[in-house]
């Protein structure tokens, strides 16, 4: 006779909740170590995970796009010239200026 015979239904339902958790862990350590192998692995290569696995390229990968114009009198205002235009950009085109003249040479 083993001890889960002398055991009442919930002791038995307490301990399959500790073996599932324990269960459930032992899979998400294994997974967490297999993608760090697999992340070192793609980083040796010179790519990420996500690249290999076919998804976008992550934002560290992509290179920042420099500054094409800034505003006049607030340095810290600067937009790529890429998407849509920023407010300050319109708004300053709405009183007549060229977006030339906020060029970065």
């Amino acid at each position: 006779m083993s001890e889960l015979d002398t055991m009442s239904l919930s002791e038995l339902q307490k301990l399959k909740k500790y073996v599932e958790r324990a269960i459930n862990s032992y899979e998400a350590r294994r997974l967490a170590e297999a993608r760090k192998v697999l992340e070192a692995k793609a980083a040796e290569l010179g790519m990420s995970l996500a690249e290999i696995m076919g998804g976008k390229p992550s934002k560290a990968a992509k290179a920042a796009v420099a500054a094409k114009y800034v505003h006049p009198e607030n340095a810290s205002m600067t937009w790529s010239g890429r998407g849509r235009a920023p407010k300050w950009i319109a708004e300053l085109e709405a009183k007549g200026g060229n977006r030339a003249d906020y060029a970065i040479s």
